[in-house]
């Protein structure tokens, strides 16, 4: 039986409350689509929030607010814009337990990947806190006497965010800290699986570091009300969406058809080789690619899909790969001994029991599996997997591994980027040299040499290639996807006209 969550509490004071409906121009309130939607815990079933759901009308006002309020904190002092970030970070640690403790129950996070979650947000905020510094213009040159050229760095205006149930709170928030670092205001749509702590948590964190109203607006409402109108709106100046190939295809269709034509970053599907090469150290291979498979349910856009490995070193990769793997404790997420929780919902779920049995029907040998308890899967294995097997060539999500067998380099390159997706990748061998090489190789985003294919940091340029998506997250190259270049001519001497 479903009950209603009373929260906990934390080393700052009382605990956030009041999640129950939208955060519009610095109010909580129910939205206007009036529908409840049910926040549950995918392990335990339990209701953790009731949200009163929003319309077009709920977008329309945050869409307005924040472009009334963008316009004086874009010309606030660098200074100021950089302290709320500072203390918004503050209060990232003065909260972490209860920070931690929303991502473990609504998006199902094992307690390591919910700690590494909060410290991606925290790190986000504290290099956030530097962009209002690092805003540069230019001086150009101009092969016209009396005449001076400039190029000045702005804030586009209003950022609409669409964000996944994954990394809810980071995915949502690399997006949120510099956009709002660089004078821009920001329109949330959280998924309806994590909508606390995409959206409403973070809310609740820029209202208590003191950032002012309308620049944060959350709107969660159904997709068939407000998806489409979220990025046809004309107010927003670029849509920035993590998700699926598919929707992300449909949302930059969008951008490009309504009454003002809107940038896009999107971030989307993944099916990240991993290349084990035949002088790889297998041990630390074996432990990294468990991890790039099976954290958080492998629910990670870089999760890896396909494990390649020579064939030198192939036998023994798989023995001490499965015997890592069966040693995985799942269950639980609040249990610090579990490493894979529940899937996200019921359609996750039937998705993976169906690759699964799909697996089996193509030819590939299960080594390690079991049945679903409840929404969670047990680790899966597969051997004498090929790279046209629907498990091979379509993005898991789940806890389910194929292991390619190649024979030498070139086949595993070849192999690596038969893919119509292009984020992340890696590569494991001693020589670092050869890593590199190899690296260069990829038709990828992102290639990590003897490291997971999960690897992440708040400052890299993150972002995919071919279906993987376009744009870049992260450091400078976030900068510049948040802001405009605005060429300024002055002209310092009446010129002489031709009539």
């Amino acid at each position: 039986m479903e009950k209603k969550s009373d929260g906990m509490r934390n080393d700052s004071g009382q605990s956030y409350s009041g999640f129950n409906g939208q955060y519009i121009d610095g109010t909580w309130r129910p939205g206007k689509q009036g529908e409840i939607l049910k926040d549950t815990d995918p392990y335990s079933g339990e209701t953790l929030a009731e949200i009163v759901m929003g319309n077009k009308s709920d977008l329309d006002e945050a869409y307005q607010s924040a472009a009334k309020a963008q316009v004086a904190w874009a010309a606030r002092l660098p200074s100021e814009r950089a302290e709320i970030m500072l203390r918004a970070a503050a209060i990232m640690q003065a909260r972490r337990e209860e920070i931690v403790d929303w991502l473990i129950r609504e998006a199902g996070g094992i307690r390591y990947k919910a700690e590494l979650e909060w410290q991606f947000v925290r790190a986000t905020m504290l290099e956030a806190a530097s962009f209002p510094h690092r805003v540069e213009g230019r001086i150009l040159p101009l092969d016209e006497a009396g005449k001076e050229s400039r190029a000045y760095r702005q804030p586009l205006g209003v950022i609409g965010v669409i964000s996944p149930w994954n990394f809810p709170m980071h995915l949502s928030h690399r997006s949120i800290g510099p956009a709002l670092a660089l004078g821009n205001s920001v329109v949330v749509k959280p998924a309806e699986d994590t909508p606390v702590t995409g959206g409403l948590l973070i809310a609740k964190i820029y209202e208590e570091a003191g950032l002012p109203p309308g620049l944060l607006n959350i709107v969660i409402g159904p997709v068939e009300d407000i998806g489409d109108a979220f990025t046809l709106h004309p107010v927003p100046s670029l849509i920035s969406f993590t998700g699926s190939t598919r929707v992300g295809r449909h949302i930059g269709q969008l951008a490009m058809s309504g009454p003002r034509i809107k940038r896009v970053a999107l971030e989307l599907g993944g099916n990240a080789p991993c290349v084990i090469l035949d002088d790889a150290d297998i041990g630390h291979a074996v432990r990294a690619t468990v991890i790039g498979r099976y954290l958080h349910q492998g629910q990670i856009c870089m999760s890896t899909n396909r494990i390649i490995v020579d064939a030198k070193v192939y036998d023994e990769f798989v023995d001490r790969f499965v015997e890592h793997v069966r040693g995985l404790k799942y269950g639980n997420p609040h249990d610090p001994a579990v490493a894979i929780g529940p899937v996200i919902n019921q359609k996750q779920l039937k998705s993976h029991i169906t690759h699964i049995e799909g697996a089996r029907a193509a030819g590939a040998h299960q080594l390690v599996g079991g049945a679903p308890e409840g929404q969670v899967v047990p680790p899966h294995v597969f051997v004498n997997v090929t790279n046209d097997m629907q498990v091979a060539r379509e993005e898991m999500f789940g806890p389910i591994a194929s292991i390619i067998k190649v024979n030498g380099e070139a086949e595993a390159l070849r192999m690596a980027n038969d893919t119509q997706y292009g984020l992340s990748s890696a590569v494991f061998t001693r020589d670092e040299e050869r890593g590199l090489r190899f690296a260069l190789g990829v038709q990828a985003g992102m290639t990590h040499i003897n490291d997971s294919t999960v690897d992440d940091t708040t400052t890299g340029p993150f972002g995919g290639e071919k279906n993987s998506g376009i744009g870049r997250f992260g450091g400078e190259w976030i900068l510049n996807e948040f802001t405009r270049d605005h060429w300024i001519t002055i002209q310092h001497s009446k010129p002489s006209y031709p009539f």
